[in-house]
């Protein structure tokens, strides 16, 4: 009898997420893993999907998110599913969308109301009441989420400009270890932000003792990546160590025009310690950063756009020396006025970006911040704007090698265990696009636009994105981490 599969693809182009050469042959897919890849020619698919002329790869997974709350209040995610994303890592930058003790405040401390300005999503006592949440009501891609040191802060500590105390350092440590008994996969931090500013070294460590017993990842938005940055990048080393655990730093870049061309300083340094330790990195392809709104940052950038504003929301969207010509004001003032707010500065060097994605072992993340009224293009581009600007434009490297950083070394990095790579007994997440043609279609103008060239996309054996549109189905799941022996 001729084998029948719950899912068939046929004559795909498929490559395979680790990075070997791409070869010819069927994918059968049976409930949520593929069951057979080669030819199967006399098979049967009760789905079957013609993938002619198109390349079957591992759904790319996005390894630096702020997708906590989207997950939940727009489960179909759009920004991803449509560029090929099938699972996310939340939880960055040191904010998370729990612990959050109940009723949340009024008032949301910056930059945590980059994930909700209203508060109304700060609703999980515990982190587990937030994993919980996410399996109940399935978003259509998976997620593995982080505990945000920065929220940890937030809950614990009255005063966010000083070191925390030994009392809250221990209540914080109770909420990782919580966190990660709950499933979460490691902390983060966000360093560079001022809830964050004020701890030292060695309450970071303190904090994120629980990390090594749970097999843990460190995570960080570094204290400096600009001028200071090499001190940065020892203090995250330092940290690695002495945790024994491994560290991700988060959309390694090089900001203001003094730093421009110091990625090769900063990628030898990140290659010596990975030699000594367990470091890995992750990159977005654009040469301009988005976050909050700050007069520090719009004053060392050579374009600002305003990106939302709940004082002034007239203007998302606009150029922040449109707003200041407009408001009649200095650039300080206008900033003032203005938020709380979030911005897209452009503040690198696209030679450092290069660099950066080139390096063997940089992961792709999007960064992608979903509840800003005008996002960063990078919400619904990166991916394919990998595939095609940077790839096949720029020839920065092979398809193979671009399929890999987007997918098998993540779940490696990652620990995500049979995810990344299309091989029999791996999870069916599969992205099907066109080699040809994939690219971004957001733009800074309009940056909320499906990209080109995607043409399927399989969360655990189930269609989640095919003839332009979403399907409707939710099948992700949450995963944990499965540490290396």
């Amino acid at each position: 009898m001729q084998p029948t599969y719950d899912v068939l693809i046929r004559h795909a182009e498929i490559v395979d997420g680790t990075g070997a050469a791409r070869f010819d042959g069927d994918i059968g897919i049976n409930g949520d893993r593929i069951a057979r890849v080669g030819d199967l020619g006399g098979a049967r698919g009760r789905q079957e999907i013609d993938a002619r002329g198109l390349v079957a790869a591992p759904g790319f997974i996005d390894a630096h998110t702020h997708d906590d709350r989207v997950m939940l209040s727009a489960g179909d995610m759009l920004p991803k599913v449509s560029q090929g994303v099938t699972t996310v890592i939340g939880g960055n930058c040191g904010i998370s969308l729990a612990p959050m003790p109940q009723p949340a405040p009024a008032t949301i401390t910056p930059p945590l109301d980059l994930l909700d300005s209203t508060g109304k999503w700060y609703r999980y006592a515990r982190f587990g009441d937030y994993i919980q949440a996410l399996q109940a009501q399935p978003a259509a891609t998976n997620c593995a989420m982080l505990v945000g040191h920065s929220t940890l802060r937030v809950i614990t500590m009255d005063d966010l400009s000083r070191p925390a105390t030994a009392g809250e350092i221990a209540a914080m440590r109770g909420h990782v270890d919580e966190a990660m008994d709950s499933g979460a996969i490691g902390v983060s931090t966000g360093l560079a932000y001022a809830p964050a500013m004020a701890a030292p070294t060695e309450e970071i460590i303190d904090v994120c003792r629980p990390l090594a017993s749970h097999g843990g990842l460190y995570c960080t938005h570094m204290r400096d990546e600009g001028d200071e940055i090499m001190a940065s990048l020892e203090e995250t080393f330092r940290i690695g160590r002495e945790l024994g655990v491994p560290v991700v730093i988060s959309h390694h870049k090089l900001a203001g025009v003094n730093n421009h061309g110091r990625s090769v300083q900063t990628l030898q340094r990140i290659r010596e310690a990975m030699a000594q330790q367990p470091v890995c990195l992750d990159c977005y392809p654009y040469s301009a950063s988005s976050t909050i709104l700050t007069y520090k940052h719009a004053a060392g950038s050579s374009r600002t756009i305003v990106t939302w504003s709940r004082s002034l929301p007239q203007y998302a969207g606009r150029d922040l020396d449109d707003v200041v010509r407009d408001m009649g004001c200095s650039l300080e003032d206008a900033v003032a006025r203005l938020l709380p707010a979030g911005a897209i500065y452009f503040r690198m060097d696209d030679a450092d970006v290069q660099r950066i994605l080139q390096f063997d072992d940089t992961m792709i993340g999007s960064d992608g911040l979903p509840h800003d009224e005008q996002p960063h293009p990078r919400l619904w581009g990166t991916f394919p704007r990998v595939l095609g600007h940077y790839g096949r434009g720029l020839g920065l490297f092979p398809l193979e090698k671009a399929v890999h950083k987007m997918s098998g070394l993540t779940a490696a990095r990652f620990g995500l265990a049979d995810r990344g790579v299309v091989r029999e007994g791996a999870f069916a997440d599969l992205a099907i696009f066109n080699a040809q043609t994939v690219d971004e279609a957001a733009t800074f103008d309009k940056p909320i636009a499906p990209s080109i060239g995607i043409d399927t996309v399989l969360v655990n054996g189930a269609v989640v994105w095919r003839d332009g549109k979403a399907s409707g189905l939710r099948p992700g799941r949450v995963l944990r981490r499965q540490a290396a022996a």
